[in-house]
């Protein structure tokens, strides 16, 4: 699944991080870094495009004592909503191209 949300033109880090989210209710910053191999700041950027698309929903938890809050993060749509906004992406690339063909074969 991965592959193919970058075939799609999503970043490595974007995709390896919205298919993880994909399979959690609601999941920390610190645990999508663990199971993706990604680097918190890779994780805070692909975070930051995913809240851009309305994709995800951030909450922000008090630690005990003192510290920074932990960033919990959860998809704000289903799956399948998603994925739906990426296939009618993909679909408007594809009547970009054919329109530009189109108005290359008139010039020929």
């Amino acid at each position: 699944m991965v592959d193919l949300l970058i075939e799609t033109g999503l970043s490595r880090n974007i995709a390896k991080t919205l298919v993880f989210l994909s399979k959690r209710d609601e999941t920390t910053s610190v645990e999508i870094e663990k199971a993706t191999g990604l680097r918190q700041p890779e994780v805070s950027i692909a975070m930051q495009e995913l809240r851009r698309r309305k994709w995800v929903d951030k909450r922000d938890t008090k630690k005990e004592g003192k510290g920074r809050p932990v960033h919990s993060y959860r998809l704000n749509a289903p799956w399948s909503d998603v994925l739906t906004q990426i296939d009618r992406e993909e679909q408007s690339k594809i009547d970009r191209i054919e329109a530009n063909r189109k108005k290359l074969k008139s010039f020929a």
